[in-house]
């Protein structure tokens, strides 16, 4: 699967924010065009170890004529809170969960071998044990980075993942490309979907932030109609959020199986910088 992100700026004059420097593991990447910040994964001083997300291609920081496109956008951080993270990242469901009794291990790719601590359903916040990372190869070059995970587990899953995190040369263009190899005794089954973590020029969701749609959207949930608005194309904001309030649909309707519907824009109203996301596979939900 293929994923490509276009970067829209205008060249005007901001203000550098200044982030304190830490001791995690990190690659810098840049085409001439896009500057771009990987954390690394590090089962010991990573800056990300919840048991959410996957571990490769974290970006807490993209620049284009100076603009910024990914940054903290939380108060509190650890390591391991499930989303302590920026960029986009992905999350893949886990395997068997609900099969396997309680003390035994189950899998998330792009984590490792984890473990079940009770009956209790499945909680992507929760933070679970982790009994084997797998074993993680970071490849660097000056405008990539190649994450693979490799992971075997007892119980007969086993896998190859890979994934890269590419700057197109002479374009403002970020693309991430992934593979998954069953290398194990049993059929693997998991949905993944990329959560993109956008703070463009710092600008939180709001009525500064327009997202449109390749096709004619619709949305009902938590806010909508009220704080949130979707006509034709369009999904824009009637205020500010308030803190620790939030919007949620659980599906954005009216896309077709094409990946042509795959062709998302974010704009920041205020300063006019903006990402197009497009892909080669059709999006299977749309969760706003």
């Amino acid at each position: 699967m293929k994923q490509k992100f276009i970067f829209l700026g205008l060249v005007i004059s901001l203000c550098s924010a200044i982030f304190k420097p830490a001791d995690f593991p990190e690659a810098d990447i840049t085409n001439g065009i896009i500057r771009a910040k990987l954390y690394l994964p590090d089962v010991n001083n990573g800056y990300y170890q919840g048991t959410r997300f996957d571990w490769g291609g974290v970006i807490p920081s993209l620049e284009y004529k100076g603009h910024t496109f990914f940054g903290k956008w939380f108060d509190n951080y650890d390591p391991k809170l499930h989303d302590a993270i920026s960029g986009p990242v992905e999350e893949f469901t886990p395997l068997e969960y609900n099969d396997v009794q309680t003390g035994s291990e189950f899998v998330k790719i792009g984590v490792g071998i984890l473990k079940k601590p009770d009956d209790k359903p499945y909680s992507f916040a929760r933070n679970y044990e982790v009994v084997d990372n797998g074993k993680w190869t970071v490849k660097r070059k000056n405008d990539v980075v190649e994450f693979t995970q490799e992971l075997a587990d007892k119980s007969g899953y086993s896998y190859i993942y890979h994934k890269t995190v590419r700057l197109t040369k002479g374009k403002p263009e970020l693309v991430l490309e992934h593979s998954l190899k069953n290398v194990g005794k049993k059929a693997i089954s998991a949905s993944v979907y990329d959560h993109n973590f956008f703070m463009i020029d710092n600008e939180p969701t709001g009525p500064g932030i327009k997202t449109t749609f390749s096709f004619d959207a619709a949305a009902e949930g938590k806010g909508f109609g009220t704080i949130a608005n979707v006509q034709e194309k369009s999904l824009l904001f009637t205020r500010n959020l308030e803190k620790k309030e939030n919007v949620f649909t659980a599906g954005i309707q009216g896309l077709s199986q094409s990946a042509k519907d795959y062709d998302l824009k974010i704009e920041n109203l205020k300063t006019g910088a903006g990402v197009r996301i497009t892909s080669d596979q059709p999006i299977e939900k749309l969760v706003y």
